[in-house]
């Protein structure tokens, strides 16, 4: 096994010193984590959720009263205490 010496004037098969190649490998790992946290359309999903959620719990709210009348007897106990007042 043998052990090389590297100092910045090493050049490496591509004609580079190592300065550079460390340069252009420091760069593309940047413009690489920049891609990779790219997350522009995150909200716009998160809020497309939300929305399917609160659609969803409203479905389940809508097929509730529709089952027991709960909704349209509290309409009628409101409706009467209001019509009460003013009669």
């Amino acid at each position: 096994m043998s052990f090389q010496t590297v100092n910045s004037s090493t050049t490496t098969k591509y004609g580079l010193g190592l300065r550079a190649l460390v340069a252009m490998q420091s760069a593309a790992m940047v413009t690489l984590g920049r891609l990779e946290r790219n997350d522009r359309g995150q909200s716009t999903a998160e809020y497309a959720l939300v929305i399917l959620g609160a659609a969803g719990v409203a479905l389940l709210l809508v097929a509730w009263t529709s089952k027991t009348n709960k909704i349209g007897k509290l309409l009628d106990t409101v409706l009467d205490s209001v019509l009460s007042r003013f009669s």
